[in-house]
C-alpha cells in the first residue's frame, strides 16, 4: 500500500472558537458597565423669562361636563364655543394674538381639553397653554 492514499485533506474551516470567546467576554463588559450608565439624564433647553408679559391673557375654564367659562379677574362667566372665540378675536389689536390659557380640573377628560385646543386652532388662535399648579417644592 502505498501512502499517497491515506493523506490527509487540508481542512478549510474557520476556527470560530476565538471569536465566540471575545464575543464572550465583551458581553460581560457591557454587564458590568451597564449600572453605571444613567439614561435617565436628559440635557433639557433652557427657558428664560419673557422680555415682556402680556397685558390680557383669556383663561377658559373647561367643566367637567364639557361646558366653557371664560374666567375674568373677577368672576367666572359661562360661554359656548362662538362667543368665546369672538370674545378672543375682540381681545386682539394690531394682528398681535392674546393668549389663551386652559385651565380644567383634574377630572376633566382629557379628549375635552384636547378638542378645545383644536377648535381654538381650527379659529385661527394659535397662542395657546394649558395651566396647572404646581405642587409644593417644585420650582
Amino acid at each position: 500500500m502505498s501512502r499517497g492514499n491515506s493523506r490527509r485533506r487540508l481542512l478549510a474551516e474557520m476556527n470560530v472558537v476565538p471569536y465566540i470567546d471575545v464575543m464572550l467576554v465583551l458581553v460581560v463588559i457591557l454587564m458590568v458597565a451597564a449600572p453605571y450608565v444613567n439614561p435617565s439624564i436628559v440635557d433639557l433647553p433652557k427657558v428664560h423669562k419673557a422680555a415682556k408679559t402680556p397685558d390680557t391673557i383669556v383663561e377658559v375654564v373647561v367643566a367637567p361636563d364639557g361646558k366653557l367659562s371664560i374666567k375674568d379677574k373677577k368672576n367666572i362667566m359661562p360661554v359656548d364655543f362662538p362667543a368665546l372665540v369672538a370674545t378672543i378675536e375682540s381681545l386682539q389689536k394690531d394682528g398681535t394674538q392674546v393668549p389663551v390659557v386652559i385651565a380644567a380640573d383634574k377630572t376633566v377628560a382629557y379628549e375635552k381639553v384636547i378638542d378645545v385646543m383644536r377648535e381654538l386652532q381650527k379659529a385661527n388662535i394659535n397662542r395657546i397653554g394649558l395651566s396647572l399648579e404646581l405642587e409644593p417644592g417644585i420650582r
